[in-house]
């Protein structure tokens, strides 16, 4: 008999973790929370051990990142992670509610898929078995080709700790030969319930064409808006520790820079202080010509590189302490190849009027990584809530990218999978955790007798019983005084609810609404919404 080619044997070999992986899941779904606390421990132990190794074989083979800051990576994603988790009600009964009468039990989803990405290889592989193993599910990994071994690795090391702490074999699976055929028999069998895509956009968007729940990331596209009065030392320097934190492979890094025309020499002269280094015209065409490919495609070769390298490549001089490499760009678009995301040590440089300015072009950025995240360096509170509209579920306030993003320098939940929303296209806006990977089931007693639902209920007998009154319907001038809110920013006075049909909308008690008043409340609407 002869030999399976590759690609078919890949698809046998998927199958067989399939099938494997849905025993695990059956088996782990029944674990108590003992036996869960103890396999976690285990996990993040061997995690943690094992952390300089998988970040010397993670560098070794992509070529990307710094091995320290990867140490530090696949530390936050087990020994950190592991401490914000601990405690986390995954299992069992999670709440009760005496006055609705309800017990919401947690219920695992079965078997899931982790997609992992190249940029963050071992590290994003600690992170989704230990959200997985909390909520007692069975995870295979997809691992990225060109990361292959590492991944390999760090599922080997996962598992056998698993295994020995008392999980059941095949908790913690890897895909051996990582085709795309292999890939996409484990994204559509029917054992896996749920698919964690972490990676390129046609892998994210595979995930969600495959007719099952996925939690998938879009790409990232930060900009910080350094405004006139952020303490610029600060600023600069939190810009730097995120955007040279693993050479920038953190999808919630800084891709551009917002200055002010009042702020901007002081913030280049502070930039070129801590090692930016700002390049003229030609040398910005030159990175830019390397960067990237069929477009506004980054190339691989430079993803996770130092600016050393970036600059000998691109045939530039650079001072010998330069941090990142700085362009001035326009505008917004293929034209301005900087406007993209870049991870790696490159930034884009833009210089506005005001803060109004600012916010046009922040959201024009965002376009290119809609519902990611973006970062604001200011004093004034006012302006924070101002950006608070941006279309983006982080937006960070005087702190890095990197690590505000990740949860790492912020309240945020700890995470190597930072969700979008649907303006990302992503089922999640948050930074995605064990609470994401659980069915919530509701245990329900009757607080209503059924034969008397709507004898009982006063509202509909107001509208539809018997005694109601003749001519229910109310117009415009029926609705009641409205009690009176303001916003601080605006001055706008709006209605904030109903209690009867009786007064005015506005104004005083009783009083009408005129076409002149309407116009001028909805004026004050759109200019609240905008902003101003």
């Amino acid at each position: 008999m002869s030999e399976l080619d590759n690609d078919l044997r890949s698809i046998q070999l998927a199958r067989n973790l399939c099938r494997k992986g849905a025993v695990a899941a059956n088996q782990i779904r029944n674990y108590n929370v003992e036996q869960i606390d103890r396999i976690l421990f285990a996990v993040m132990e061997a995690a943690e051990k094992n952390a300089e190794l998988l970040a010397e074989m993670a560098v070794e083979e992509t070529g990307f990142g710094i091995v320290k800051d990867k140490v530090y990576k696949n530390h936050m994603a087990s020994g950190l992670l592991y401490e914000e988790i601990k405690n986390k009600k995954t299992i069992g009964i999670i709440d009760v509610c005496e006055e609705k009468q309800m017990i919401t039990v947690a219920d695992p989803v079965g078997l899931i898929m982790g997609i992992i990405p190249s940029t963050n290889p071992t590290a994003t592989v600690i992170f989704k078995s230990l959200i997985s193993i909390k909520s007692r599910n069975a995870i295979i990994i997809s691992p990225h080709p060109s990361a292959l071994k590492c991944t390999l690795k760090a599922v080997e090391i996962l598992s056998k700790a698993a295994t020995a702490a008392g999980a059941p074999e095949n908790s913690i699976q890897c895909i051996e030969m990582a085709t795309r055929e292999a890939t996409n028999t484990v994204m559509n069998s029917d054992e896996v319930k749920l698919i964690i895509a972490t990676g390129g956009p046609q892998m994210v968007k595979a995930a969600y064409s495959c007719g099952k729940p996925a939690i998938g990331v879009g790409a990232g596209n930060s900009p910080a808006y350094i405004e006139k009065t952020a303490d610029i030392e600060k600023a600069v320097s939190n810009i730097l520790a995120s955007k040279t934190f693993d050479n920038g492979t953190i999808c919630a890094s800084e891709q551009s820079l917002i200055v002010e025309k009042s702020n901007r020499e002081a913030v280049m002269e502070e930039f070129r202080r801590q090692g930016g280094y700002f390049m003229s015209e030609d040398e910005t065409r030159k990175v830019c010509n390397l960067l990237f490919r069929n477009g506004t495609a980054m190339n691989p070769k430079f993803v996770g590189r130092n600016p050393k390298i970036i600059a000998e490549a691109a045939g530039i001089d650079i001072p010998e302490n330069t941090k990142v490499l700085i362009g001035e760009q326009s505008g917004v678009g293929p034209k301005w190849p900087l406007s993209y995301e870049k991870l790696t040590t490159v930034l884009g440089f833009y210089t506005v009027s005001d803060w109004e300015e600012a916010c046009d072009l922040s959201i024009d950025l965002l376009q290119n990584g809609i519902g990611h995240t973006m970062s604001l360096h200011t004093e004034d509170k006012d302006i924070a809530r101002k950006f608070s509209i941006k279309p983006a579920s982080r937006i960070l306030i005087n702190t890095g990218g990197t690590m505000g993003g990740t949860g790492l320098s912020t309240g945020l939940s700890i995470s190597l999978t930072l969700g979008c929303g649907t303006h990302g296209g992503s089922s999640v806006s948050e930074n995605v955790g064990p609470e994401h990977l659980i069915n919530l089931k509701r245990l329900v007693y009757g607080t209503k007798d059924c034969q008397n639902i709507s004898d009982n209920d006063d509202i509909f007998q107001k509208y539809h019983g018997k005694g109601r009154s003749e001519g229910m319907n109310c117009s415009v001038k029926d609705l009641p005084d409205y009690p009176q809110g303001n916003s601080s920013n605006s001055g706008l006075t709006y209605s904030v609810g109903c209690s009867g049909c009786s007064n005015g909308v506005s104004g005083k008690s009783g009083e009408g609404i005129n076409l002149e008043e309407l116009e001028k409340i909805v004026a004050q609407l759109v200019s609240a919404m905008k902003g101003n």
